[in-house]
């Protein structure tokens, strides 16, 4: 069984092999097609299988059996530009005529394996294999150093996360409990340019992918009467630790004491806790889900910054005999915030504060907030054929990294020293937008 989930979990990586922009922080909104249509929603509206990793709970409403298998195209678009390099370059933000540059790690394929059964009248139970966050960014191709320089110091992440789990739902009248144990299988991949500290030179620093298991747990219940469903979830947080990743890149820009980035390659998939409502009459289905993602508790993401983030989903199903509309809207305030990099204000923590802000717009601006969803399904006898689009637009981020700049100007792996500080200053930029289509085909047996 282990031999079997392991060789699922690397087909599945390979299917995925390009890192891919989750859309509330580094977090899919919804699991499948159907939810995904509708916004996300999922804690009190049930999509038979496809409801394990979202709340195991609605696993409930499988008839007997069915497997569905669907595949998300992801299309993020996401550029960049800082004039913060230059100064590590020639010690002025005016040497290099800094141009925005688009990342190249645009496509990505995601995929979602999910399998129930009715065991009693009572009981359901599965299995899933899903890819559920991930995120990442490709500047590797870009000048560094030249006049075409867009500022990004070639950075090229990858972040892919994917969970098996099995899930169990139990049924009494209408209240339905459900819990799923889960194995999180993730990689992290982090490269940039760097400064040899024996040489003084810039050289690019790649220490390869690094990957690592954890293990969580994911709970939730619904009540159902008259056509009215409510909805709570819990999913525990994971930690997962990448060997040589964030802790060497860190070293690279002046180490923990400089930046204070203290939580090494440890980097924690954060709790969410959530509830929802659902109510469907005459074919309609109206779903609102409120959840809350902690990341301003989660080990490595509080050290950059991050915040904990609501997020609010509502969607709409008519389903007729045979096929089935969907329409949703996602909103999340970005749970990145900007840190205080000016050295006029934040003295020698401004170093610190803007080696954050650069991080956070270059390598990992998960900083998308609106989503538009549509969707629908058709169903062939037993076989039915779902799909959802997913349209994100664009938003942009300025971050001072002004305290960057000072930094480099005294000595690139130190603190700044607001006196050294010739009055320029700096900021990271980014805008990011994003599309995907998910289909997918489920089969009751």
């Amino acid at each position: 069984m282990k031999k079997t989930i392991k060789l699922a979990v690397v087909a599945a990586l390979a299917l995925g092999a390009t890192s891919a922009f989750a859309t509330n922080g580094d977090v899919m909104i919804g699991q499948g097609a159907k939810s995904r249509a509708m916004g996300g929603v999922g804690i009190a509206k049930s999509f038979g299988a496809e409801s394990a990793l979202v709340n195991p709970a609605n696993i409930s409403s499988t008839e007997d059996m069915e497997v569905t298998i669907s595949a998300t195209v992801f299309m993020p678009n996401v550029s960049f530009s800082s004039n913060a390099a230059a100064n590590a370059q020639n010690g002025s933000t005016t040497s290099v005529n800094v141009q925005s540059a688009d990342s190249a790690s645009n496509l990505s394929v995601i995929p979602e394996v999910y399998y129930t059964a009715r065991l009693t009248d009572r009981l359901v139970t599965g299995i899933a294999i899903a890819g559920t966050a991930g995120m990442g960014v490709d500047y590797d191709g870009e000048a560094f150093g030249t006049a075409s320089d867009n500022g990004a110091f070639r950075m090229k992440t990858a972040l892919q996360l994917l969970k098996v789990a099995v899930p169990v739902s139990y049924t009494v009248g209408g209240l339905t409990v459900g819990a799923a144990g889960v194995l999180q299988y993730g990689t992290l991949q982090m490269s940039h340019m760097a400064q040899n500290p024996n040489t003084g030179a810039y050289e690019l620093l790649d220490n390869g992918a690094s990957s690592d298991t954890g293990y969580g747990v994911e709970v939730g219940a619904t009540y159902t009467a008259k056509g009215l469903t409510l909805g709570a979830v819990y999913k525990s947080a994971i930690s997962m630790t990448y060997d040589n990743t964030i802790s060497s890149s860190v070293t690279a820009f002046g180490g923990a004491a400089a930046t204070g980035i203290g939580s090494g390659d440890t980097l924690e998939q954060p709790a969410e806790r959530g509830v929802g409502i659902s109510y469907e009459y005459a074919g309609s289905t109206i779903s609102a889900d409120y959840k809350n993602i902690a990341w301003g508790s989660a080990t490595g993401y509080k050290d950059f910054g991050w915040e904990d983030q609501d997020v609010y989903a509502i969607g709409y199903e008519y389903a007729a005999n045979g096929w089935a509309l969907r329409a949703g809207y996602n909103y999340a305030k970005s749970p990145i915030v900007e840190q205080d990099g000016n050295p006029l204000t934040a003295g020698q923590a401004a170093y610190g504060n803007a080696i954050k802000n650069f991080f956070n717009t270059d390598g990992f601006p998960g900083i998308v907030e609106t989503h538009f969803t549509l969707g629908g399904g058709i169903a062939l006898g037993d076989f039915t054929i779902d799909g959802a689009f997913v349209y994100v637009p664009e938003v942009t981020a300025s971050y001072n990294t002004t305290g960057m700049t000072a930094g480099f100007m005294a000595n690139a792996t130190q603190p700044a020293n607001p006196a050294n500080w010739d009055g320029s200053t700096s900021t990271a930029d980014v805008t990011h937008s994003q599309m995907g289509v998910t289909i997918a085909g489920t089969y009751k047996f």
